[in-house]
């Protein structure tokens, strides 16, 4: 079987602009448009953005290899390395610090160079252990081969189905010396699709035992922020590639069985992005929505107890709102929480709920239209 890798002119890849310059300015529109929305909130509103985002993106991209993170500890290490004070924090084991090390610096370090020894950095943060599962592999080196070669299958053992064959162990110092200097060399190349072959490029190399997928992706991240001139992340590619899994296998299945133009490839990875543009309006709906309250209200006289438990609303707080709960979150006395209620209920903020007595709750009034 020959690959893409063995056509006499690999990685000198071509595409019809034509085809791709549609979709590609959709999404550049689009990517513009979220990036100056965020820029129009608050600082601690962008904060969280990113945190969502990020979240997601670390998360949904393991989730693809199979490998499931605990959401709550990905997101405490990466308040953590961001510097950003978020209540919860939980502690996060060993294999999910690797995995927020290498994207945080992807993105927050978007600028450096991308070299073989950065590669190895982010391999050695993913396989702390030296292992993948119960097999050892090599941590911080490109592969060897020392077991055969390096195969993308499926099925039972016995009945393997080959997906792909990287190139051979002995071709990768080459060709990631090659991949590298492309990467790091300017050029008259759309970085929206740099991101994309970048991904094609190296996840074809497959220079690692393992995680191969997960850094290619880090790559996509690293360029997308080149792309954007910024470090903050409001959309997660990862996200929308786990919604299509099986046709991101597909499209690089067929792409690397084929030839030098990657047109379809281009366009499979710009619809992802659009995607993940759309998935970013769901991820951060509560973002925006509690921007747009905040707007709202921004001439209204509260205090900052009203402000911190209408916060805790607006995060989505967990069951019903009692005046108990106001006293408790906001550590102040039962009168006081009263007269905070009454005060946000004449101000048509909150909503008494139809319970009464003891049992009364309150909610979020509906914003007048």
């Amino acid at each position: 079987m020959l690959y893409i890798y063995d056509k006499a002119e690999w990685a000198d890849f071509t595409w019809d602009a034509a085809t791709v310059s549609g979709t590609l300015a959709k999404v550049r529109h689009r990517q513009g448009r979220l990036i100056g929305r965020m820029e129009a909130l608050g600082f601690q509103l962008r904060e969280e953005s990113v945190l969502a985002s990020l979240t997601a993106e670390i998360v949904k991209s393991s989730d693809i290899e199979g490998e499931r993170l605990d959401q709550g500890q990905v997101r405490s290490s990466l308040a953590q390395r961001l510097g950003m004070d978020v209540a919860g924090m939980a502690p996060s084991d060993r294999s999910v610090e690797g995995v927020v090390e290498m994207m945080v610096d992807a993105t927050q370090n978007y600028e450096r160079p991308l070299t073989g020894e950065r590669l190895f950095s982010w391999h050695a943060a993913l396989f702390p252990a030296g292992r993948s599962g119960l097999r050892k592999i090599g941590v911080g080196t490109w592969r060897t081969d020392r077991t055969g070669p390096m195969q993308v299958v499926s099925g039972p053992v016995g009945r393997e189905i080959v997906h792909f064959e990287a190139p051979a162990a002995e071709r990768l110092a080459d060709e990631m010396k090659a991949f590298l200097t492309w990467f790091e060399t300017e050029n008259d190349i759309d970085p929206v699709l740099t991101a994309g072959i970048a991904h094609l490029w190296f996840v074809t190399i497959h220079p690692f035992d393992d995680g191969n997928g997960r850094i290619a992706r880090a790559i996509t991240d690293l360029a997308l922020a080149r792309s954007e001139g910024s470090p903050q992340r409001f959309y997660s590619v990862s996200s929308a590639i786990r919604s299509d899994r099986k046709g991101y296998y597909a499209i690089l299945e067929k792409t690397q069985k084929g030839g030098l133009d990657i047109t379809d490839w281009l366009s499979w990875f710009l619809n992802c992005l659009d995607g993940a543009f759309d998935k970013a309006e769901d991820t951060l709906s509560s973002v925006f929505a509690k921007a747009d309250f905040w707007d709202l209200h921004r001439d209204t006289p509260l205090n900052e107890r009203q402000r911190q438990v209408l916060n805790h609303l607006l995060d989505g707080f967990a069951g019903t709102l009692t005046s108990s709960k106001w006293a408790r979150l906001s550590k102040t006395s039962q009168d006081t929480a009263s007269r905070d209620i009454d005060d946000l209920i004449k101000k048509g903020i909150l909503v008494r709920g139809r319970a009464g007595g003891r049992s009364t709750s309150y909610a979020l009034a509906s914003p007048k239209k």
